[in-house]
């Protein structure tokens, strides 16, 4: 059987490369966000360049490039990828190393690339791709006075009502310190120094199990995405956290009555990394390199309401507006990273996570049981 599986991952190389020459191939997540990084910088670079840029979908993790390098037949240029993949990859040896300054340009006014990222690279091997919002949103036409805070989300006496939150503990803890009066501090250095503690994660937990019991409020939750925004407008919970372009999709694309409340978010990160070995590594730098600079990483926030890595995209938006591509919807408010949206946040930390997270699940688990 794994004869026959290293045979048709080398027959599938084969055909590649003959139906596709000098075609750059990045795999990533597919869906409106394949869609914006298509149209937004991914065809425009292959026009620059003169070259060929396929995308295909796949599902996360290392597994399948592990495969393909084991079979011997990389078919893959470019992958879009999660903070602690990056430093998998790298230290597997299975992603190229990057010299940031001299590998990708500069910002407009000359600032080093390596000075233009919203936050440090987790590894040498990945350079920013998007920023995403963890946040809370709310019906307008379900809710009495206007939520402002992260303190209002837990608020049932003043805002009653159930609210929806993730099914993990994943953020969860991190907004429940921020509501608790933590404050992020440098991109949540406070939330997260509070969290390594036992203290600190009884006090998060205990914050959720209030919520969750109080009867003024209560608790659904959620997995998949596009579930926040149903919810709300079904009127089954008041307020819910979400995906900040979940929520944009059902403002903007479906006219929903949905506001976000961008205080106490939780900033997450998109990746992308250079395949070491991949069937066209020369031409994928060179694409890698164009498809991150200043203007084309603007370019996805044309299609999707994320954030560019870029420090220096959002002053191309803002000069461009509207920049939404209906012509009529200005962006730079709905970003993540814009400085309105930023005066308390947290950076979701991935190696926190990586460290933790088993023991965490198991205690939320165990919370969510009790409730």
């Amino acid at each position: 059987m794994r004869k026959l599986a290293k045979l048709f991952l080398a027959l599938t190389f084969v055909l590649s490369i003959t139906t596709s020459s000098y075609a750059v191939t990045v795999a990533s997540w597919g869906g409106a966000y394949t869609e914006s990084q298509k149209l937004g910088y991914g065809d425009p670079t292959a026009k620059a360049l003169g070259i060929e840029i396929n995308w295909v979908d796949y599902s996360g993790g290392l597994s399948e490039i592990k495969a393909q390098k084991e079979a011997g037949a990389i078919n893959w240029d470019i992958m879009d990828v999660f903070a602690f993949d990056t430093i998998n990859g790298c230290d597997e040896g299975i992603f190229v190393e990057f010299d940031f300054d001299k590998d990708f340009p500069a910002a407009p006014d000359g600032t080093p690339a390596s000075k233009d990222f919203f936050a440090p690279m987790p590894s040498k091997c990945a350079v920013g791709n998007i920023l995403y919002s963890w946040n809370y949103a709310y019906n307008s036409e379900n809710v009495k006075g206007t939520p402002k805070t992260i303190k209002d989300f837990f608020n049932t006496k003043k805002f009653p009502g159930k609210r929806a939150i993730y099914k993990s503990a994943l953020t969860n803890l991190e907004m429940a310190l921020a509501a608790d009066g933590i404050k992020p501090k440098q991109g949540g250095a406070n939330i997260y120094e509070a969290l390594n503690t036992e203290k600190g994660v009884q006090r998060a937990m205990d914050k959720i199990k209030k919520l969750c019991t109080d009867p003024k409020g209560g608790c659904v939750f959620w997995s998949a995405g596009a579930q926040p925004p149903e919810l709300l407008m079904s009127g089954e919970v008041v307020m819910a956290t979400g995906w900040n372009g979940r929520f944009f999709n059902a403002t903007i694309g479906e006219g929903a009555p949905i506001v976000q409340v961008w205080d106490g978010q939780g900033l997450d990160y998109e990746y992308f990394a250079l395949v070491k070995g991949g069937p066209d590594e020369a031409n994928a730098k060179k694409a890698l390199a164009m498809m991150t600079n200043t203007e084309m990483l603007a370019g996805s926030a044309k299609y999707i309401a994320y954030a560019p890595y870029r420090i220096s995209s959002i002053a191309v938006m803002e000069a461009g507006e509207p920049w939404y591509k209906d012509g009529k919807t200005n962006m730079v408010p709905h970003m993540p990273t814009a400085p309105q949206n930023t005066k308390n946040y947290f950076l979701v930390d991935p190696f926190f996570w990586a460290d933790n997270g088993t023991e965490l699940g198991e205690k939320w688990e165990a919370m969510k049981a009790g409730l």
